[in-house]
């Protein structure tokens, strides 16, 4: 049964120079294109009580009070469900912070990327930096409790004490979750095109992530995910189900969601998908091979790594015999690390994952 939720938000002010998401700042647009998303969502949603539902972008807050309240009201949730939102720091005053809140969002993520005003601007950020700390303390005060902050590393002209620093001061916000991502300039992004001078290369964005996971690991914090780090507690559900490779839905344009062995993504264009959102641009059938390399791939991506005896017993296989000489090849170069419930990526092993996942899906 489905227990979580995306909902994609395509819309933006502008759009930021590293960004290649299926965002566009065509605000005209939004009102079409909220009832087309509401269409999509009665027509596939079961009512199944949820664990989680997310909010993602494009820039969320750009949507009133009101038109979140007509997205969430066709969705069952409880107390225990885990609604997110992302939101733009420049965005939202403490009046929306505590609208959202008494709505039943219980989890925000800001796109804080870095607090260097400098660089915010190369990267074309709309917010500055005492906008984070403003915002952050405006959520607390409206009632959040579980906070995340997003952080980008291997941005123009950014140096490891520079990333570090951005570390420190986000976690003098009390937040509860930090994400981090390297910087991948992709093709669709302005930088693709035109890019940036002075960019941290491969081995300085590697240093940059080891010394991050020591630091905030240092600090308390657990590192969870590749990418992610909370404080007790404050995981984040949705992410969690992608990586336990549960099912969940994808509503929106240019959204991926994975029910019934099917894995499916919606039209990327708004014309498309304002035109039918009840066709989907693509969707296949798993077959157990895809499952189980599915399962390696990302299980993998959980610090916690993967659990081979529920491996075996799901997919009626041996991993150890199956894959033997890759676990031996990996463990023997220190990339991969035996637990008691299976293996997992060492932090230099997360630097490789890409070479170290393709000889298991080989």
């Amino acid at each position: 049964m489905v227990k979580s939720a995306y909902i994609h938000i395509p819309f933006c002010k502008s759009k930021c120079g590293y960004c290649s998401f299926i965002s566009f700042a065509k605000l005209g647009a939004k009102k079409d294109y909220l009832k087309t998303l509401a269409k999509e969502i009665n027509y596939f949603y079961e009512d199944e009580v949820l664990n989680t539902l997310y909010f993602g972008g494009g820039t969320p807050s750009l949507l009133e009070i009101s038109e979140f309240g007509n997205l969430l009201k066709r969705f069952k949730i409880n107390d225990s469900t885990e609604v997110t939102s992302e939101l733009n720091p420049d965005d939202v005053s403490y009046d929306y912070l505590r609208g959202l809140y008494d709505l039943g969002i219980n989890r925000i993520s800001f796109g804080c990327q870095t607090f260097n005003n400098e660089i915010l601007k190369q990267i074309n950020r709309r917010h500055n930096s005492a906008q984070v700390v403003e915002v952050v303390d405006n959520a607390k005060k409206a009632g959040f409790k579980n906070i995340s902050l997003d952080f980008i590393y291997g941005l123009p002209n950014q140096t490891l004490d520079m990333f570090l620093e951005d570390l420190r001061r986000g976690i003098n916000l009390g937040v509860q979750h930090i994400s981090l991502y390297g910087l991948k300039i992709e093709e669709g992004s302005y930088f693709y095109d035109n890019m940036p001078e002075n960019l941290p290369d491969d081995d300085e964005q590697a240093d940059m992530y080891l010394a991050a996971v020591e630091f905030l690991t240092g600090l308390g914090f657990e590192h969870y995910e590749v990418s992610n780090f909370s404080c007790a507690g404050f995981n984040s559900k949705h992410n969690l189900a992608y990586w336990k490779n549960q099912e969940y839905y994808g509503f929106g344009i240019g959204a991926h969601g994975y029910k019934n062995g099917v894995r499916y993504a919606n039209f990327e264009t708004l014309e498309q998908y304002l035109d039918n959102p009840f066709e989907k641009k693509e969707s296949k059938l798993l077959s157990e091979q895809d499952k189980l390399e599915e399962e390696i791939f990302l299980g993998f991506r959980m610090m916690s790594g993967i659990d081979t005896g529920y491996i075996n017993q799901k997919y009626g296989i041996d991993f150890g015999g199956k894959y033997g000489q890759i676990l031996d090849k990996y463990e023997n170069l220190k990339l991969l690390e035996k637990t008691p419930q299976g293996y997992k990526l060492t932090p230099n092993g997360v630097l490789v994952s890409n070479v170290i996942l393709a000889d298991f899906l080989a």
